[in-house]
């Protein structure tokens, strides 16, 4: 499949409309590579708690469903489900860390808030098993598989996911999610693994108030190689370092670094269409994740009736951050239009 066939397809295929923006990635894609450009073959297999996708026999991600097993000596109240780990790259390095030391909590990539407030409790969805009494205050829990489908240059599904309150003494739920995520692979000089993930939030009851915080969102962790200071980089669409850019509003951001020896990592691309876009970002100064945090701007809610979207677009490509490239990605991105 030539490239003009292949972008066609894929982007027919993507939670998007296509529109005349489509084509013009073809120029974005045929940038990275002199030679011809080749959509991979997707496959997609369920395996117990777990929801695997491959392309050209390589794996591409995974979607961990129910709550997986915590390290060794780690306690279960750590246990979690319901995000991406890992994601690899198209050179089949991992930039995905997930139940590391210094925060167990952290989950690949995941969407979470932290500071809320519920029927006057105050439940956290992010740090789930971080609560001071020791005990579990919110949790992200897997509810079902929706659907799942494969053809040759595409995969994807669509799952529901439900926020639950544990404050009160009981079982309270307070948001159901769902979860539309497409995985694409294109091949080449410079091979890109794309990741769409739409996440649709709606009240189970009362309106859910978000106090501002500067974090709490969608969730990225990286690699565990990165894990010391100086072994991860991140950069904005704003050209802003992890310092400079801590607490700032981009369109997209990298976090990466070297993983076995050569440099790799992922990027997130925001929709315009998001709430508060250009979106605040939290850049950890001192572990290897980061947050997409619209709360960082101020208090808001989600309210009865009123389904709360995001989108968001992850972009693996092995080597070093190549801020053009990135750009170039984020604008076509941009222009394709939501349903």
């Amino acid at each position: 499949m030539v490239v003009s066939t292949a972008m066609n397809c894929l982007f027919s295929s993507l939670p998007f409309r296509q529109t005349a923006a489509s084509m013009k990635l073809l120029a974005a894609f045929a940038f990275l590579a002199l030679t011809t450009i080749h959509a991979a073959e997707m496959k997609l297999v369920v395996k117990g708690a777990t929801l695997n996708i491959t392309a050209d026999g390589k794996p591409l991600l995974t979607y961990q469903m129910q709550a997986g097993p915590v390290p060794e000596g780690v306690d279960a109240q750590f246990m979690h489900g319901a995000h991406l780990h890992p994601i690899w790259s198209p050179a089949g390095k991992i930039v995905t860390g997930n139940h590391p030391p210094d925060h167990y909590w952290h989950r690949g990539v995941w969407m979470a808030w932290t500071h809320t407030e519920f029927e006057g409790r105050t439940p956290d969805f992010w740090n789930m098993g971080k609560d001071k009494t020791g005990r579990l205050s919110g949790e992200v829990r897997f509810v079902k598989l929706i659907k799942q489908w494969t053809t040759p240059d595409r995969a994807g599904f669509i799952s529901e996911h439900q926020m639950i309150d544990h404050t009160s003494g009981t079982e309270k739920p307070v948001l159901n999610e769902t979860w539309e995520v497409t995985a694409s692979a294109l091949s080449g000089e410079k091979p890109v693994y794309l990741i769409d993930l739409v996440s649709t939030q709606t009240c189970v009851s009362t309106a859910v108030k978000l106090p501002k915080y500067h974090y709490g969102g969608l969730g990225v962790r990286g690699n565990t190689a990165w894990d010391p200071k100086e072994a991860v980089t991140m950069l904005t669409s704003e050209g802003a370092d992890r310092m400079a850019g801590d607490g700032k509003k981009a369109s997209w951001v990298h976090i990466g670094g070297d993983v076995d020896g050569a440099p790799s990592g992922l990027a997130v691309l925001i929709h315009p269409s998001n709430f508060r876009f250009p979106q605040p970002l939290r850049l950890n100064p001192k572990n290897p994740q980061l947050c997409v945090a619209p709360s960082a701007d101020g208090d808001w809610s989600i309210e009865p009736g009123k389904p709360y979207m995001s989108r968001y677009r992850l972009v693996v490509v092995d080597g070093k951050p190549d801020a053009a490239l990135i750009e170039k990605l984020w604008q076509e991105y941009a222009k394709v239009e939501v349903k």
